[in-house]
């Protein structure tokens, strides 16, 4: 066991004037199966970077074990799995084999070089060096962007076995909820540990929320209540005072000590509630500091043709002579929101290719009327320069885009940074607000939430079931396809 303290953190990253951590403070225990979650940019790879050494906390981290961070850096690709696993972790043969069998890697990868694997079998190799380690305290930073379904639930099964605890990010629902007994979330004035998976944590969230919403709702009533009392008072103390000076009272000369008093006694009156109102108003405005504002988007697709928009008959793909998937049958009619699912290498990526237009060796027909309007979102992109060139060069409106991204959650001054600094997630971000703006027939996106956080996935969810826009995706984030997708296409069973 070991007690990791992190107490007034401050960290900016150099040429950065907003900081990342401000006087951030936890207190984190090694045996915690501890999940992080956070809007993205917030800082959650930083903090993973901070707490292995690799980033200069200033003396604010202590009793880290250090080491042990996901993913490893391996040296040489072309060196067989068994040798890069050794290069990062002293374990002998049958032990690293004994792990990677734990995450379905059988004995036969051992012999084949590292680079030659999927990503989703370099994710799980990585992994299961990472608990070789000893003494280290596995930090995992997103861990599920090239897994699918089944190897997400392996995963998950994996890290509950673990006997040790680990930090691991991500923003899949189901794996935080089936490994993680603690939640550390960065919010927005800091950081907040909660014991707990995913949904308990999030409950939290709501829960909070809902308090803190009929709290504004009650102090807003007695603000306004507090207001027309003081205003009253002040009237009288007003109207009090200027009695002082008449010469006669229903034939009566005025006590001026005896009005005085009174007057002074309202206006104290009207001080106390006035000091009652700034009360109120203050805890009002302490109210929503960890709140995430998350707005509504909107998708204004182009207007569908009636009918069917793609046809696909007998359909098989093909890498070079090998076939990838089929014969495939499926329709896709306006409105319709599609899942392509199956295990990686199965062939979804390429279908979306190949319905975008590109060269892609297959046979059958896919049919697809020619005046269609499509918009993309591809797996991976590297977007780099101004945030202004990148909405020029994609032929959007820059205003439409930023006003896209702050609904995501970026603060104005990401726009200042080049696109290649920003976090994956923010890149990511960009690449869906870009989508968002072209206007088009069928919307084809191809694993639009790898690095998204939780805030914008549920806003992403909401507007597509409201939009009415036609949608072919794939997405291994089940409890997302399971609120979005009216239908499947399952790539693995034909």
């Amino acid at each position: 066991m070991s007690l990791v303290s992190i107490h007034n953190l401050n960290f900016t990253y150099p040429g950065r004037y907003d900081p990342v951590f401000a006087h951030a403070d936890a207190q984190l225990d090694t045996r915690w199966k501890l999940g992080l979650t956070g809007r993205n940019g917030r800082g959650k790879t930083t903090l993973l970077h901070l707490l292995d050494g690799s980033l200069d906390a200033g003396g604010a981290i202590a009793g880290a074990p250090g080491g042990g961070y996901f993913p490893g850096a391996v040296p040489d690709f072309g060196l067989p799995l068994g040798e890069a696993a050794a290069t990062l972790c002293d374990a002998p043969d049958w032990q690293i084999a004994r792990e990677l069998g734990k995450l379905g890697l059988p004995p036969e990868k051992l012999a084949q070089p590292f680079g030659s694997l999927s990503p989703g079998e370099q994710t799980r190799a990585l992994l299961a060096v990472l608990f070789l380690q000893p003494g280290a305290w596995p930090l995992i930073d997103e861990p599920t962007n090239h897994l699918d379904d089944a190897g997400r639930a392996l995963l998950g099964r994996y890290l509950k076995s673990q006997k040790t605890g680990f930090l691991l990010i991500s923003h899949d629902r189901a794996l935080l909820d089936a490994c993680c007994d603690h939640m550390l979330a960065i919010e927005r004035t800091g950081l907040r540990l909660r014991q707990g998976n995913f949904s308990s944590w999030w409950q939290e969230v709501q829960d909070r929320d809902a308090r803190e919403a009929a709290e504004n709702e009650r102090l807003g009533r007695e603000i306004d209540r507090l207001q027309a009392a003081g205003q009253r008072a002040t009237r009288w103390a007003d109207k009090i005072e200027a009695s002082k000076f008449s010469t006669r009272n229903s034939g009566l000369r005025v006590d001026r000590g005896y009005v005085g008093h009174k007057s002074a006694k309202m206006m104290q009156r009207a001080k106390a509630v006035e000091a009652r109102r700034d009360k109120a108003i203050a805890e009002k405005q302490a109210l929503f500091r960890d709140r995430e504002r998350v707005d509504p988007l909107r998708l204004d697709p182009l207007p569908a043709p009636r009918g069917v928009l793609l046809r696909a008959a007998d359909l098989s793909l093909y890498r070079g002579a090998q076939a990838v998937c089929g014969p495939l049958r499926f329709t896709l009619q306006a409105g319709d929101r599609l899942a392509l699912t199956g295990p990686n290498g199965c062939g979804k990526t390429t279908l979306l290719r190949l319905v975008a237009g590109e060269d892609i060796a297959h046979t059958g027909t896919l049919e697809r009327p020619g005046s269609l309007v499509l918009s993309v979102v591809a797996q991976h992109s590297a977007p780099h320069g101004s945030v202004e060139a990148y909405a020029a060069e994609a032929g959007v409106d820059l205003t439409r885009l930023l006003t896209l991204l702050r609904k995501f959650g970026l603060e104005r001054v990401q726009f200042e940074a080049p696109v290649e600094s920003w976090s994956e997630g923010q890149r990511k971000k960009l690449a869906l607000a870009r989508s968002l703006c072209q206007r088009a027939h069928i919307y084809l996106w191809d694993e639009p939430l790898n690095y998204i956080d939780l805030y914008a996935r549920m806003q992403i969810e909401a507007m597509l079931r409201e939009s009415g826009a036609t949608l072919l995706f794939v997405e291994h984030d089940r409890a997302f396809r399971q609120a979005v997708a009216t239908g499947e296409v399952d790539l693995a069973r034909v």
